[in-house]
């Protein structure tokens, strides 16, 4: 699973606060390799339905700001391009778009949609074209859907094929997915993590 993870590539929740919506949203991420996601809340708590999401809010990372300013600013320092997914007149198709390079996408509340500040900040504008009577799908579903874009775009660079993370990322989320308790241990004590052999074996106590 950590060799396939893609540290540049993520989603941006601006106010998404329905619960099953976090949830299917965060199983989306895990299910294309992301390992860190973000989240805008007015909220100082964002809750998910943890059997919607089978467990992968687990795996991933979720860091919560109170404004859609705060996201782009920790954003840029990756230097990610932030597409915000929206149906707005003017927007590419989002198979257009290339997300082989480092890429934050950003979708919008159930009901009130993008917010005028994250389309503000986006470098594009990106919609998935509705044939029907629908004017959009559901916000994690069109997650979904562009997720798996990006996937297939990855997948055809190889770029699932030789690990993205660094060395010392790697070695840190190796031990706290095989030693959860004793890795929250340590860090509460603020002791560094022993390392580990070739088949996940403590070297140190």
């Amino acid at each position: 699973m950590l060799l396939h993870r893609q540290p540049d590539l993520t989603v941006v929740m601006d106010n998404v606060n329905k619960a099953h919506n976090l949830s299917a949203i965060i199983r989306s991420c895990d299910s294309v390799g992301i390992s860190e996601i973000h989240a805008v809340s007015y909220r100082k708590s964002i809750y998910t339905e943890q059997n919607a999401a089978a467990g992968a809010s687990k795996w991933i990372t979720l860091n919560l700001y109170p404004d859609i300013e705060a996201a782009y600013k920790k954003l840029s320092e990756y230097g990610m391009q932030i597409l915000v997914a929206t149906n707005s007149e003017g927007g590419l198709d989002f198979r257009n778009v290339d997300y082989t390079i480092p890429t934050a996408i950003v979708l919008g509340a159930e009901w009130d949609g993008i917010s005028e500040e994250a389309i503000k900040g986006a470098n594009n504008i990106i919609m998935v074209p509705m044939l029907g009577m629908g004017e959009s799908l559901n916000v994690s579903v069109a997650t979904a859907v562009i997720l798996f874009e990006a996937q297939r775009q990855r997948a055809n660079k190889g770029m699932y094929s030789k690990r993205q993370l660094k060395q010392e990322c790697f070695e840190r989320m190796l031990f706290e997915f095989a030693y959860p308790r004793l890795s929250r241990e340590l860090r509460e004590k603020g002791y560094p993590y022993p390392p580990l052999d070739e088949q996940g074996n403590l070297l140190s106590s």
